[in-house]
């Protein structure tokens, strides 16, 4: 069964994947998101070529194969292209056995426990408060993200006294019993994230995400080493040699690898395992509702190493325009804070054919 045909239907911030093999067969996948327009590109240029006529079933070796053809440039384009194929043929491939993606990975459909993730930072305390709070009381969410510091901050918070005012606050009015995680999005030096650590650790928060530059591994690793709640992070890194220094050097309690960041799920799965064998849980980054939080569903019911939760996004269209529409029915319907990983074949999901029809269109073709 080999690849015949690779289409994508993209604008700046989405790419979806269509993969069609000479049997007729199709898969969908996603690259990662954003500046997809570019992405698309680069997929048509330098992952299309090597995949058509290839054989479709033996996902691992070919992306192995591609990374190899396109070895002059390593980087996160490549691997965020590379994502649309390795989604398209697991789609494919459940499609073709009857079976979801999460089964074909050894795990089983089912309910996963979620936590609410704010992504937003231009927001008081109090208003973020009361809206997770709301969140808690409709959806049954027992598991709550908010940001702190502001985004590669150099210690400067979003604006002053907003970490210090925003820790109690949102930590007092959801209560006991709540699991509760902060994101710094690398804005603290460590000195500085140690201090708000201890305050965090103060207010009962769990889980302390990207508090020093992520690239700064030494940073991060003071900072781990001097807390005793659970530091977090890896989001941004795609490279396989940097996460087994990330993990062997214990930088992290938890790492979080994003599946369209990283070139989709067999390079997840590899970080997976890594993090596995060093005793470490997996809690993959999954910041928007488009399919990277579905594939890490699949994921997170697959990996022995699961956290303890999915990362579920709270922000709708007034934050993420671009997200609205993107499937058929709601693949992130939450039900006593809890969503489903589903039993149809291969991701579950279908893409809205008016978006796909709106879309940027590209193709590559097989040439025999």
């Amino acid at each position: 069964m080999k690849i015949a045909v690779l289409e994508t239907y993209s604008n700046e911030f989405v790419c979806f994947v269509k993969v069609t093999t000479d049997t007729g067969h199709i898969g969908f996948g996603q690259t990662s998101t954003y500046h997809a327009d570019i992405t698309a590109t680069i997929f048509h240029r330098q992952v299309a070529p090597w995949a058509l006529g290839a054989d479709a079933s033996n996902i691992p070796a070919l992306l192995a194969r591609i990374q190899e053809r396109e070895h002059k440039f390593p980087g996160s384009y490549r691997c965020r292209a590379l994502a649309g194929l390795d989604t398209a043929l697991w789609d494919l491939r459940g499609r073709i056995e009857g079976q979801p993606v999460v089964s074909l990975l050894g795990g089983r459909p089912g309910r996963l426990r979620a936590y609410a993730s704010s992504m937003k930072r231009d927001i008081t305390p109090q208003a973020e408060a009361t809206r997770l709070v709301a969140l808690r009381d409709q959806y049954g969410f027992d598991a709550f993200k908010w940001r702190v510091g502001a985004e590669c901050g150099r210690d400067v918070d979003e604006w002053p006294g907003r970490t210090e005012e925003i820790i109690p606050t949102v930590s007092r009015a959801l209560g006991d019993g709540v699991a509760k995680l902060v994101d710094a999005n690398s804005g603290f030096s460590p000195d500085r994230a140690i201090a708000v650590g201890q305050q965090l650790q103060d207010a009962g928060i769990s889980h302390f995400e990207e508090p020093c530059p992520y690239w700064e591994f030494e940073q991060t690793k003071t900072v781990t080493e001097a807390l005793s709640l659970d530091v977090t992070g890896g989001e941004q890194d795609w490279d396989l040699a940097t996460w087994r220094r990330m993990i062997d050097q214990r930088v992290v309690d938890i790492v979080q690898p994003d599946v369209m960041y990283m070139g989709g799920m067999c390079r997840t799965l590899e970080v997976a395992r890594m993090a596995a064998d060093a005793g470490l849980p997996c809690t993959p980054h999954s910041a928007n509702l488009s399919l990277v939080t579905l594939c890490t569903m699949h994921l997170l019911r697959a990996i022995p190493n699961a956290g303890k939760y999915l990362e579920l996004s709270i922000e709708g269209a007034d934050y993420y325009p671009w997200q609205v529409d993107l499937f058929l029915g709601d693949p992130y319907a939450v039900t006593d804070g809890q969503v489903t990983v589903p039993d149809l074949p291969g991701w579950g999901v279908e893409i809205n054919p008016e978006w796909l029809s709106r879309a940027t269109y590209q193709r590559s073709q097989w040439v025999r």
